[in-house]
Order: C-alpha cells, then structure tokens, then sequence
C-alpha cells in the first residue's frame, strides 16, 4: 500500500517525513499537482459501477486500489508547469485529479474540503469559542465606526491580515501590528478587517496536532514583541508540557474541525493563558523538530503509514 504526497518539489518538512516513511519501508509517490498534465499523467475509469485510476509520476504508477493515505502538504496550483498554461487548464486538471482522488477510500492529512473550511480566520475563532480556548476579543468589519468604538474599548488593539500575502501579487511580508493612537479607521470600509486585542506576551507556543498527537514548543517573546514570525529575541524553541485543559479544547478543536494534522499558535502571558491566535491545517513543523528534537515528522509517517479503512 502507498502513500501519496501532494507537495511542491522544494519542500524540507516533506523531506523529514518521505525520510520517515523509507525507514518504516513505506512505499510512497510524490507528486506535485503543477506537474499534470506535463510530466505526471492520470487516468481513471467508471465503468458498469467500478472505479479504476492510475497515477503516473517520474516512471511510477500507483492505482487507486493502492493506496493508503494521501498527504496533502503544500501542492502547487493544477496544470501551472503546462507549456501553455491557463485558468481553464488549471480548472480541468484541478477537476481531475482531486475529483479522482476523493473517489478512492484513502486516508487524508487533510481532506481538501475540510481544510479550505479550516483555514477561513473568522470560522477559527467561532470554533476556537466552542472547543474551550481563550481567545482574545477580535472584531471582522467594514465599518470605521465599529472599528473605532473596538480601539476605544479595548486600547492596545492589533491589526492581522484575514488570509495572508495576495497570490498574485508581489512578495510581501504582512505581520500583525499594533494600531497606533488616533488611527484613522476610514479605511476599514474599502476591505474587511480584523482587529484583535494586543495581549502582552512573554512567549510563543506552537502545538503541532498529528492524529491526536500533541508536540508543544516554547519560545520566550521580547519586551512589547507583537508578531513573533519577525525578529529575532534571540530566544530558541524549547519542548513544552501542553496543560490538561489545552489537550482538551485541541482535541475537541480538530474534532470539530476534521483535522489530521494542525498546528495551533498562541501567545503565553504572564499569568501562564495561552490565548489561541490561530489554527494552521498545513502549518510548518520542521524548524520546531529541528530545534527541539520532538518527532513530529515521525508522528506523521506513523500516521500515513497506517493501513487505508477496509484494508486487509
């Protein structure tokens, strides 16, 4: 039985986990969606109630019978190494092979469908609400006045980005940031936008979720620090002990959620709360395992290398 990684070829956390599974003798494909149709090839057959397909990808060929689990890590856009790519190639091959794949009864870390519900901001927070974290007060709005009237009550506010740097854009950095006294909020109105309470920090934890899995590591924050992705405190990730009460809303979190693998951050205050911030379902772990040693690839192979449901 196979495992199939979706992922990009440059990819150092991948590397962790392919490792892993050639250790515990897994066979696997790896395969970037941006290859199709040009150097991976699919085929696939719905004939009289039976379902058959066959994944070609560097002289290999895996049947949909084969496998068992399926990785999806950091996939490139369908079709985007094509000679003439287009939105119309990248829409027919995106078709195909996800909608071959959720045809087979393999196992997914994660499930497209669950993952795109996962990383919308706004639907983390309502669920961060029910599974029991502390979540610091946030506001998504287009009114200036809203915005106003949250600053006002709440002082120390920061502003975050809802879904990160623009696609098609140039490469830039958004970190989250404080919002300056007397900050004009007219600007609200062009984009929505998130406002959330600053909590003072003394640290950073990032808990990496993997089948229920838990591995939390700690880095202490500098004085007044806001986004701890920029900046070096000169501080290192060290192994944490994930407190009874966060055990609990993670494993009701991911539940919920219908998550595999997740990788949560959150910010350490003075009074040991860890406020939730935010739940990456694709979230990078590499950096943690390397500085720390938690096996966290390891969880992961373990996790993919488990036989697919109904297998003998």
């Amino acid at each position: 039985m196979t495992v199939l990684i979706l992922t990009c070829h440059q990819d150092v956390t991948t590397d962790l986990v392919v490792a892993g599974l050639h250790e515990r003798g897994v066979p696997l494909v790896r395969l970037d969606p941006a290859d199709l149709p040009h150097d991976a090839g699919l085929s696939a057959e719905y004939v009289r109630g039976d379902f058959h397909c066959h994944l070609s990808v560097d002289g290999r060929v895996v049947s949909s019978e084969a496998l068992r689990s399926i990785w999806v890590r950091r996939p490139g856009e369908p079709a985007a190494h094509a000679g003439e790519p287009s939105r119309w190639l990248t829409a027919e091959t995106g078709q195909a092979l996800y909608g071959v794949l959720y045809s087979t009864t393999a196992r997914w870390m994660n499930h497209p469908r669950q993952a795109e519900q996962a990383r919308l901001k706004p639907w983390q927070l309502r669920f961060a609400h029910r599974s029991g974290f502390a979540v610091p007060p946030t506001v998504v709005t287009t009114f200036p006045r809203v915005a106003e009237q949250f600053a006002a009550q709440y002082g120390a506010v920061v502003v975050k980005s809802l879904s990160g740097p623009p696609r098609d854009g140039p490469a830039i950095a958004l970190p989250t940031a404080l919002v300056e006294p007397g900050t004009d909020f007219g600007g609200v109105a062009a984009c929505p936008t998130l406002l959330q309470r600053y909590v003072p920090k003394r640290a950073d934890i990032r808990l990496t979720s993997v089948g229920g899995r838990m591995f939390a590591a700690r880095k202490a924050a500098a004085s007044g620090q806001v986004d701890g992705r920029y900046g070096d405190t000169g501080g290192v990730w060290e192994p944490v002990d994930v407190p009874d009460r966060i055990a609990r809303a993670v494993r009701e979190y991911t539940d919920l959620a219908g998550l595999a693998f997740a990788a949560f951050d959150f910010a350490e205050d003075a009074e040991n709360v860890w406020w939730f911030l935010e739940c990456n379902q694709g979230g990078q772990f590499g950096f943690v395992e390397l500085e720390t040693g938690q096996p966290i690839a390891g969880a992961v192979a373990d996790w993919l290398a488990r036989p697919a449901p109904g297998a003998p």
